[in-house]
């Protein structure tokens, strides 16, 4: 089934009992037994529940892979995939990542002895020489957080297995519906499914995705011994906002490329990341791996003007933390997203402070560019 129709009918389509064509909302904490050891499927629902499976179904099958699980948060499904390590255990990490990834590994599982290294995973030569035995696992995020920077996964996962070692690749940016890890030969797949999977700004949730049965119980064990479960509600939400998921992903592509080439060719721009312009470095892998660039653009305006002037002066922008939403969001990296990242270490992988990151939306794109340049405009010094 071509992903457009997966987006609508895959996992569990609807209802059979009542022929409903949207899954109900199972809003139930526990289900009648029928006897001791004798259940219809269900116990309770931090272990289970039919809403929430509907959508792990589906989150799998868009992924192609065998098995989905669904999450409170994108940083709950994090969680629970660094809590397959143990003490002594170290991963490789992209070198600019979502600050709450680099908040959990280095702030908390930092303190049990699970220890990382960051590397610039676009260079295949520094991953290779990262891995040593103490290392269990490579962490990427492809286009990553917040510079744009593409990994080339296949490439990453053939070095990783050759050592033994596991590849973990957060897809948030692009979605399954533009790339597809597993196929490139990730072993997990993680998405903070608030962004464009929901896409409309209104509910939390994280998701896990793999391919082999005993990892896949594995992260079963723990996330039902850790708990940090989608509700039902939140569920349903999910798979509503997935459905329309092509036709939003086609309109920031649109809209985001649109934008790019104008903030390239404009007075006011220092630097553009996007990995769907052709100057960009990571564009021929981008092109190779994925179908779009996706909707996340980096810029930095020129030093006569001032980004903190810039974004006060947006009308139809917001300035928020978040992205992946129908509205489209600004929001600056060093003091938002990133702030749990150490000054230094930002400045060395390049999030400098006066870096801009635009969640491009599915508005009308000429509008969009018109408050670029009012915006930007108004900030000169």
């Amino acid at each position: 089934m071509n992903i457009n129709s997966l987006l609508i009918h895959g996992g569990i389509d609807g209802d059979e009992t009542t022929g409903a064509v949207n899954v109900p909302i199972y809003q139930t904490s526990t289900y009648r037994q029928d006897g001791i050891g004798e259940n219809r499927g269900w116990e309770y629902s931090r272990t289970g529940n039919p809403t929430r499976a509907a959508l792990e179904k589906l989150i799998a099958d868009l992924e192609q892979g065998e098995s989905g699980l669904a999450f409170a948060s994108g940083l709950a499904a994090i969680d629970t995939v660094l809590s397959l390590f143990k003490a002594g255990d170290k991963l490789v990490v992209s070198d600019n990542i979502y600050g709450g990834t680099f908040r959990i590994l280095d702030k908390v599982f930092n303190k049990f002895g699970i220890t990382y290294t960051i590397v610039n995973t676009s260079d295949l030569n520094k991953v290779e020489e990262a891995i040593d035995e103490s290392v269990k696992a490579v962490y990427v995020e492809s286009p990553a957080n917040p510079l744009l920077t593409v990994t080339d996964i296949e490439a990453v996962a053939e070095i990783a297995h050759r050592k033994g070692k596991k590849v973990i690749v957060d897809n948030t940016f692009l979605t399954p519906y533009l790339q597809r890890p597993l196929t490139l030969g990730a072993d997990i797949v993680i998405h903070s499914g608030t962004k464009y999977l929901g896409g409309h700004s209104d509910t939390i949730a994280g998701f896990v995705v793999v391919n082999d049965e005993k990892l896949a119980e594995e992260l079963y064990f723990l996330q039902n011994s850790i708990g940090g479960v989608l509700a039902p509600w939140d569920s349903f939400l999910m798979i509503r906002g997935i459905k329309t998921l092509g036709v939003r992903m086609d309109r920031h592509n649109e809209n985001a490329i649109a934008i790019a080439k104008w903030l390239q060719k404009s007075p006011y721009i220092k630097k553009v990341y996007y990995p769907g312009l052709e100057s960009d470095p990571g564009y021929e892998i981008q092109k190779k791996q994925a179908d779009g660039a996706g909707g996340m653009i980096s810029f930095v305006l020129k030093d006569e003007y001032d980004y903190r002037k810039f974004f006060k002066s947006l009308k139809l922008i917001t300035l928020a933390e978040s992205l992946g939403g129908v509205e489209s969001l600004v929001c600056h990296p060093a003091s938002m997203t990133h702030a749990a990242i150490p000054e230094e270490i930002r400045h060395k992988v390049g999030i400098d402070d006066a870096l801009i990151r635009f969640s491009v939306g599915i508005e009308d794109k000429d509008d969009l560019i018109n408050d670029l340049k009012q915006a930007i405009e108004k900030s000169k010094r």
